[in-house]
């Protein structure tokens, strides 16, 4: 089972607002990252791959730092490339993949062609909706999880979502 690390977390203050850096972050359940500005809906976290962001930063002879993708949550060691409807961990915090976090037009801003090198093979990450209530740090493990949903909860997200 494939098994990566926790390396930044982001929280956005404002829509449009700036990423501040933490060490942790408390999750809630069905609505996402405490005090951040996008709370419920489909979208309450977004995760970015470190070695997926690397690589675009080396397709495009660059090298500014992923918090410009906007990004809640960076992690290490996990490809998040069709992860629709998985369930992943981070910490003991679970999060049902719901799609693909697709680059908007302040990309470009941060670096003019990154909106477009992000757009392949969920380069711009992931977004999902949060299962459990709790805290996760820097350095926590991150997971797939097989069977990461239980009944109730496929019942309440899958018909709800998908």
């Amino acid at each position: 089972m494939e098994k990566g690390k926790l390396v930044a977390i982001w929280r956005k203050r404002a829509k449009k607002g700036p990423m501040d850096p933490l060490e942790t972050v408390r999750l809630r359940a069905g609505e996402g990252m405490a005090e951040n500005a996008d709370q419920g809906r489909k979208r309450q976290v977004t995760i970015l791959s470190s070695e997926r962001w690397e690589a675009v930063m080396a397709e495009l002879g660059a090298d500014i730092s992923p918090s410009a993708r906007r990004a809640n949550l960076l992690v290490s060691g996990i490809e998040l490339a069709d992860s629709r409807k998985k369930v992943l961990r981070i910490g003991d915090c679970r999060i049902l993949i719901w799609g693909e976090t697709r680059p908007c037009e302040r990309m470009d801003q941060a670096l003019p062609g990154l909106r477009v090198a992000l757009k392949k093979d969920w380069g711009g990450g992931a977004f999902g909706i949060v299962l459990d209530d709790g805290e996760i740090k820097l350095d926590d493990t991150v997971e797939w999880v097989e069977d990461g949903l239980t009944k109730e909860e496929q019942r309440k997200y899958l018909r709800r979502f998908f």
